[in-house]
């Protein structure tokens, strides 16, 4: 986990910067999710030896934290729709193709705790596998914006970034509910003697 987050927090800084410069919403919006997933694996690296209950509680404070990106997009989103400028796209390019082994190595470094570690384990595997699926996008609109010189392309990603963060969010709020219904099962109940 913490080999991750530190994978995450390098990347990072790299993917933030040639954003800004590229001019780019969506590989904006990834680099946040970046930082998200770097934050994300420390509490995870520290909590799992938690008992199951408070690992469903974080698992739930995580399902919030991951709508963060998808807070940064929709907020770049609205602020350029009146008038999208196309990104440069060769340096959005290279940086997606860095992020997708940067991701890709985490996935794979973390495919064996997704099953483990419950919620928290998922959150992280999620998260990671997301990203690999956002930097593949973020490509794809590279090149459709090289051929039409719009920034309509970047817009559309930002909105599949909302999109990709919500479904994992909920997955995550689920495998944490799944696991607090588990808990509330095995504690006895006032007054009834344990099972």
């Amino acid at each position: 986990m913490l080999t991750v987050a530190l994978l995450n927090l390098g990347y990072f800084v790299v993917e933030f910067t040639v954003a800004l410069s590229a001019g780019s919403v969506s590989l904006l919006a990834d680099s946040v999710d970046v930082l998200e997933d770097t934050s994300v694996n420390v509490l995870i690296a520290l909590a799992l030896g938690w008992p199951l209950a408070r690992r469903a509680l974080l698992g739930k404070v995580l399902a919030v934290v991951i709508l963060g990106p998808a807070a940064v997009a929709t907020w770049e989103a609205v602020q350029r729709v009146a008038a999208p400028a196309a990104p440069r796209v060769a340096p959005l390019v290279l940086a997606s193709l860095g992020a997708i082994v940067v991701n890709g190595t985490s996935a794979v470094l973390l495919a064996r705790i997704r099953t483990h570690g419950g919620s928290l384990g998922r959150a992280a595997f999620l998260s990671a596998r997301n990203d690999v699926v956002v930097n593949v996008a973020v490509i794809l609109m590279g090149v459709t914006t090289a051929l039409t010189g719009s920034g309509w392309p970047d817009l559309v990603l930002g909105s599949v970034i909302i999109v990709l963060a919500l479904h994992a969010a909920h997955e995550v709020w689920e495998c944490s509910e799944d696991e607090r219904l588990a808990v509330a099962l095995d504690s006895p109940v006032p007054g009834r003697p344990a099972p």
